[in-house]
């Protein structure tokens, strides 16, 4: 589909962004007002973040104050500080194979000196403004990292949990579980036991009262349960141990070898900044599908960058371990509703009332409870979603040599590996990419030639932030091959712009292919020449259809101007009036607009369509559906339905309207279509589709017969008649009306066409064909409301004996 180009829009493609990409518009301060939102979503994530907080101190053997230092610093300082409002900042899982190493190796004051010296690293990458380079990182390495440092997580918690003390690695741990299994405290095992089983089965409890239940965070209820548990029986077990705040270790001047201290810097630096600036990014995902979230805000990436630097250098003075946002709580704080970085900072205030005040019931907690906690953190790294991602993006090498060099030789070397199968693979498919951004008449074309790979995701994402917002753009991929990293910078970059009004339109290098994964990319080509999608799936951008502007007759028309000098501008090409003949040349306005349509179509659509209807010529028609829609000459079906030729059989007449069989002055026509749609096509679903503005439907509403059979002077009046049914369904007031979900219609007229697609429905019920397919279960049937002036589609829902039009929402590029 070309580019659509409809009056009036010009000036858009031209408006010049009034703030960077990823960074916030500027605005006037306000005083710190707290919305109710941030005040339920701050405790909720404080009731995550605290025993969370405790566990990850206890995973690296750092005081367990250090935990909770650093969850108040992430709360209060990149809460207040960061470029991502919504982010929560904190101790996370991902960094406790990092610190446990250095703090085995160098000690816990040198440990925090690391954690300030990462800090300065992350402000001076942050004033360089090169945080949009995490985005080039290949998913696959993140995800691979992370695995990794789940597996080594779960491994040496196990050992806590059977009461006994980790190991320093995860081949030690391994290698000394038999021996603990011989020793095992039954003690520890059951409040572990007891610990996860809380923690599996908290979020599946049925009924009402699961669900209110259900707000209070799993991890809370498991730990509680197991200290309430564990004082009530007098189980002697290890508990946390909080020191008077007194003795409190602070930052030290650094100690040991210069390398391994640079070496240590850099692993929590990397660990620290991609795992931020891309839950960031995530987090971004997460507030946009909220229902009624309207327009977010981006982050911005190099602020957040700043904030978790200061919040380093923060935590590691006062003692705290390094800081990351962690996707547990950024997604608790989300899902509770949070609407600014207040209930970030709110979180962080609560923790430092927790750490002053419930310091007599934290030392309750056993460490069993905390550490099968950490460990069901850990095992939630290991994502089987990931894993089948990175699989379908043919990755999986590039996550395996990352995850089981993490595991085996630490998260910078894991990471340093992963990197290099990454840059082997990417040059193994010769990756060589030109990124082109151009205006054309308004329209703003994105032209990638070659393969996309996520080096390539840094150029992909500056030439998409150069198209305005709500201009109209095209992105043509000249290759075959887009891996995970650039798929999703697409298809997010898709949505946002989409959201804001624009429009974007995908093509492919190849006829037929559209943006898909990976795999259905790189399809073998379909009979007779085209290159196809996966499966059987036929659906191409077939036409170069445009909402082009037709002039209308001009009054020089009026006035004996001769018709040949009237010209319709969008289509004024002059090879086509070379093409027409001098016959052709004389003929009406309308009659050369239909010459000139048909001379387009030849020119530019029949040769790519021509392949593809061979086939069909020789294989004959195999529609899916039978779409029954009205004559309305601006219900475009394949547009709508993104469909082409052998995909639907139409039926068209004024009104959509279904006559019944057996009815008087019935149309034998419609019923013909609709026998030889079910039983020779064999078509899988029957569509019947109103739309907005429907002359039939005022028409019935202006003539107010007396009854459905009431006599009629035209054809026009007597195909009407069909319609009484649906009128008088609109005048029953005892039974509910079809409606559209999130508004009111707009007039009697809309109300009408929504009555009508419901009515026209039952009369397709009462087909002898439809109602044996139905029996059969072969045959669906589907009400569709198309607004015009929206160009929405509305889709028939049942809920709870109401018959409701939902919004058809856009899709991911996938689909």
């Amino acid at each position: 589909m070309s580019a659509c180009v409809p009056a009036g829009t010009t000036e858009s493609a031209h408006t010049e962004r009034a703030h960077p990409p990823h960074s916030p518009p500027p605005g006037r301060r306000r005083g710190f007002r707290v919305a109710g939102a941030d005040l339920s979503a701050a405790v909720a994530v404080f009731l995550i973040a605290l025993p969370l907080s405790l566990g990850i101190a206890l995973t690296t053997g750092a005081p367990l104050q250090a935990g909770l230092v650093a969850a108040a610093v992430g709360g209060l300082v990149a809460g207040r500080l960061g470029g991502s409002p919504l982010q929560v900042s904190g101790p996370a899982a991902g960094l406790t194979v990092v610190t446990a190493d250095v703090i085995h190796q160098y000690g816990w004051r040198t440990t925090c000196a690391v954690t300030v010296l990462a800090g300065l690293a992350q402000l001076g990458l942050g004033c360089l403004r090169v945080a949009r380079g995490a985005l080039a990182v290949s998913p696959a390495i993140v995800h691979g990292m992370l695995a990794g440092i789940g597996v080594t997580i779960a491994v040496a918690q196990a050992h806590i949990v059977l009461g006994g003390e980790p190991q320093s690695s995860v081949p030690d741990n391994l290698r000394a579980l038999p021996a603990q299994l011989a020793r095992l405290d039954p003690a520890a095992l059951a409040m572990s036991v007891l610990t996860l089983a809380v923690l599996l089965l908290w979020p599946r409890l049925p009924g009402r009262a699961g669900h209110l239940l259900r707000r209070v965070p799993a991890a809370l209820v498991a730990v509680a349960g197991a200290t309430a548990l564990a004082a009530a029986g007098g189980l002697v077990l290890p508990v946390v141990d909080l020191p008077s705040w007194r003795s409190h270790a602070l930052a030290g001047l650094p100690e040991g070898p210069v390398l391994g201290l640079v070496a240590a810097v850099l692993a929590t630096t990397l660990v620290c900044s991609v795992q931020s600036l891309l839950g960031a990014v995530a987090v971004d995902k997460l507030a946009a599908a909220r229902p009624g979230a309207g327009h977010v805000v981006r982050s911005d990436l190099d602020r957040e960058l700043l904030g978790q630097g200061a919040a380093n250098v923060v935590s590691g003075t006062l003692g705290g371990l390094p800081v990351a946002g962690v996707a547990v709580r950024s997604t608790a704080n989300v899902h509770a509703g949070a609407v600014s970085r207040h209930s970030t900072m709110l979180h962080g205030v609560l923790v430092v009332a927790a750490a002053l005040i419930l310091v007599p019931l934290l030392e309750l907690i056993p460490l069993a409870s905390l550490a099968s906690l950490v460990m069901a953190v850990g095992i939630g790294m290991v994502s089987l979603h990931h894993i089948r991602t990175v699989t379908r993006h043919r990755e999986v090498l590039v996550y395996a040599v990352t995850a089981l060099g993490v595991i085996s030789l630490g998260v910078l070397e894991g990471v340093a590996l992963g990197i290099a199968v990454a840059v082997g693979v990417a040059l193994h498919r010769l990756t060589r990419t030109r990124i082109t951004h151009t205006e054309v008449d308004g329209v703003h074309h994105v032209h990638v030639r070659g393969q996309l790979t996520f080096l390539a995701v840094p150029r992909l994402s500056r030439a998409l932030h150069l198209v305005p917002h709500g201009a109209d753009a095209v992105v043509a991929l000249d290759g075959s091959f887009m891996d995970h990293a650039a798929y999703e910078t697409l298809q997010d970059w898709q949505s946002t712009h989409t959201a804001r009004g624009g429009t974007v339109e995908i093509t492919g290098r190849r006829t037929g292919v559209r943006i898909a994964e990976p795999g259905a990319l790189a399809s073998e080509p379909a009979p007779g020449g085209e290159s196809g999608t996966t499966g059987d799936c036929r659906c191409r951008p077939w036409t170069a259809w445009r909402n082009h502007q037709c002039d209308r007759p001009s009054p020089a028309q009026d006035t004996g101007a001769r018709p040949d000098e009237t010209l319709e501008n969008d289509e004024a090409d002059p090879r086509t009036d070379r093409a027409l003949s001098a016959p052709a040349r004389r003929r009406t306005p309308s009659s050369r607009q239909l010459v000139r349509g048909l001379s387009t179509f030849q020119r530019r659509t029949a040769p790519l369509v021509r392949g593809e209807l061979a086939r069909l010529a020789r294989e004959g028609q195999r529609p899916s559906q039978l779409f029954l829609t009205c004559a309305d000459s601006r219900v475009v079906t394949s547009m709508i339905t993104s469909s082409g030729p052998g995909d639907l059989f139409v039926v068209r007449n004024v009104g959509n309207l279904v006559p019944p069989p057996g009815a008087e002055s019935g149309d034998d026509s419609v019923a013909a279509a609709i026998e030889y749609a079910v039983d020779v096509l064999a078509v899988r679903s029957i569509t019947v589709c109103g739309h907005s503005g429907c002359g039939a439907m005022q028409a019935l509403l202006d003539s107010r017969p007396a009854s459905p059979v009431s006599p009629a002077a035209t054809p026009l009046g007597r195909w009407l008649r069909h319609g009484g049914p649906s009128l008088e369904r609109l005048r029953d007031t005892g039974a509910p009306a079809p409606r559209l979900a999130g508004r009111a219609s707009a007039d009697d007229v809309e109300q009408l066409c929504l009555t009508n697609v419901v009515q026209q429905l039952e009369h397709l019920r009462a087909h002898e064909p439809v109602a044996r397919a139905l029996k059969e279960g072969s045959l669906e049937l589907h009400g569709v409301y198309f607004h015009v002036g929206e160009a929405q589609a509305y889709l028939l829902a049942e809920q709870e004996e109401e018959r409701v039009f939902d919004r058809v929402r856009d899709v991911d590029l996938a689909v």
